[in-house]
C-alpha cells in the first residue's frame, strides 16, 4: 500500500487505538475465551485508498482459504436437486467479492446456471467487487445493504457468509443467522475462523506473507481473538433455531456451518 501509513488512517477512537496496541503474546494469552476488539476495516470514515488496498490484500488471504470451495459442493447438490431453475445465491458482506467472484467463476466452468449476488454495508466495497466482477466479464451483481440492521432480500436457494460472524457481538451473530434463515429458499452457509492458537499463528504469519496492508496485518490477529470456538458456534446455531444444522472443519483452521429447510431435527 504504497505512500499509506497508519498515521494516515486518522485513527480518532480511544478503543481503537487500544487495539493496535495489542501485542501478539497477548493476543495468544487471551485465546481461552472470546475478545471483541474494534477493527480497522470497521471504522467509518476509513481512507477510500487504504481501504481498497486492504481488500486487494485480503483477496490473495481468501484465494488460499478457498471459501467457494467450502461452498461449492452444496451449490452443486442443490442444482442436481433443482435441475430446471436457475439458482440464485447470495453471499452477506461480500466484501470485495472474492467469493461471489470464484463461484461465478466454477459455476461457469461447470455449466451451472447461476445467478450470484453479494451485498456489503461498505460503499467502497461494494464498488470494487463490481468493478472486478467486469473487469472479468462475471455475470454477479452486487449492492449494498446492513445485514444486521435490515432483514435479507428473499428469493435466494442460498445465502453464504464468509469471515464475517468473528466481527459481531453474540446477540447480532444470532440475529444474523435468523435472518439468513427466515430469507433462504432452501440452505444457508457459514464459513468464518475457529479460535485458537493454530489459527492465531497462521493468521499472523499469512497476514504478513501475503499482504502488505497494514489494515490487514492488524485486523488479522484480532480476528482470531474475536472469533468462535466450535461449540460456541453450536450454541449459536441452536439459539438462533437452526435445529439439525450441521458444523464441519476445513483448513486451515475453518469452520463451515450449514442448515437447510429440510435437515431432520436432531
Amino acid at each position: 500500500m504504497t505512500g499509506t501509513n497508519l498515521e494516515s488512517l486518522e485513527l480518532k477512537s480511544p478503543d481503537l487505538q487500544t487495539a493496535l496496541a495489542v501485542p501478539l503474546p497477548q493476543l495468544w494469552s487471551g485465546l481461552g475465551q472470546r475478545q471483541l476488539r474494534p477493527e480497522l476495516m470497521d471504522q467509518p470514515g476509513l481512507d477510500p485508498q487504504a481501504h481498497q488496498a486492504a481488500l486487494l490484500g485480503l483477496t490473495r488471504i481468501n484465494a488460499l482459504t478457498r471459501s467457494a470451495a467450502c461452498f461449492f459442493p452444496a451449490i452443486r447438490r442443490l442444482a442436481s436437486k433443482l435441475p430446471t431453475q436457475r439458482l440464485r445465491l447470495l453471499d452477506v458482506a461480500c466484501g470485495g467479492g472474492d467469493t461471489v467472484r470464484a463461484v461465478s467463476r466454477l459455476g461457469r466452468r461447470e455449466g451451472l446456471d447461476l445467478e450470484v449476488h453479494g451485498c456489503d454495508i461498505s460503499a467502497e466495497a461494494v464498488a470494487l467487487a463490481s468493478a472486478a466482477a467486469e473487469a472479468e466479464g462475471l455475470e454477479a451483481h452486487f449492492f449494498q445493504a446492513d445485514a444486521i440492521g435490515t432483514p435479507l432480500p428473499g428469493g435466494y436457494h442460498l445465502i453464504t457468509t464468509s469471515l464475517f460472524l468473528h466481527h459481531l457481538k453474540e446477540a447480532d451473530a444470532e440475529a444474523l443467522l435468523r435472518s439468513m434463515a427466515a430469507a433462504t429458499l432452501d440452505q444457508l452457509l457459514v464459513h468464518d475462523l475457529i479460535r485458537s492458537h493454530l489459527d492465531l499463528l497462521l493468521t499472523w504469519a499469512g497476514t504478513r506473507l501475503l499482504s502488505r496492508s497494514p489494515i490487514v496485518r492488524i485486523d488479522g490477529p484480532l480476528s482470531v481473538g474475536g472469533a468462535f470456538e466450535l461449540e460456541e458456534v453450536a450454541q449459536l446455531a441452536r439459539a438462533a433455531g437452526l435445529a439439525g444444522a450441521r458444523i464441519s472443519r476445513f483448513w486451515p483452521e475453518r469452520f463451515l456451518l450449514s442448515w437447510s429447510r429440510n435437515a431432520p431435527s436432531s
